[in-house]
């Protein structure tokens, strides 16, 4: 944890919060009330929700979580690129997808700023793999 300020914890704490909220107040009315919803309508709320509650454990766990937060950077990145930017471009944006856009951007904006970057390379990339497989009792 002394790799990371206690300013830096709470800003991602904050963040998981945001998250929490955010997704308590669009995606778990919808979730609650059973809502009419497409088949992959219904799919992406659920992912959202169990987003909403996995931030829940980010709040308490903030670098134990930072996962979540590179998930979520990595799947508005890739809808920003691969959807909405075509849509934009043929000029064929609807109301929703202007919301989507607005709420994607903000993630993009919001997570690099408070991702603790020298941690995740430390933890994520320098940091040694995990071995694949068990290695036998009598080597030990």
């Amino acid at each position: 944890m002394n790799e990371v300020s206690t300013f830096r914890l709470n800003l991602l704490r904050a963040v998981y919060l945001l998250i929490v909220i955010g997704l308590g107040v669009q995606i778990w009315p919808e979730v609650l009330q059973h809502a009419k919803l497409s088949l992959l309508d219904g799919v992406v709320d659920s992912m959202l929700a169990a987003v909403s509650l996995m931030a829940l454990l980010g709040i308490r766990y903030p670098l134990q979580m930072l996962p979540l937060l590179l998930f979520e950077l990595a799947w508005k990145s890739i809808w920003l690129i691969s959807f909405a930017l075509p849509l934009w471009s043929a000029h064929d944006l609807d109301a929703g997808t202007r919301e989507t856009i607005k709420a994607c951007l903000m993630g993009i904006v919001i997570f690099p700023i408070c991702i603790p970057w020298g941690y995740v390379f430390a933890h994520y990339v320098k940091q040694p793999a995990e071995r694949w497989k068990a290695r036998a009792a009598h080597a030990r």
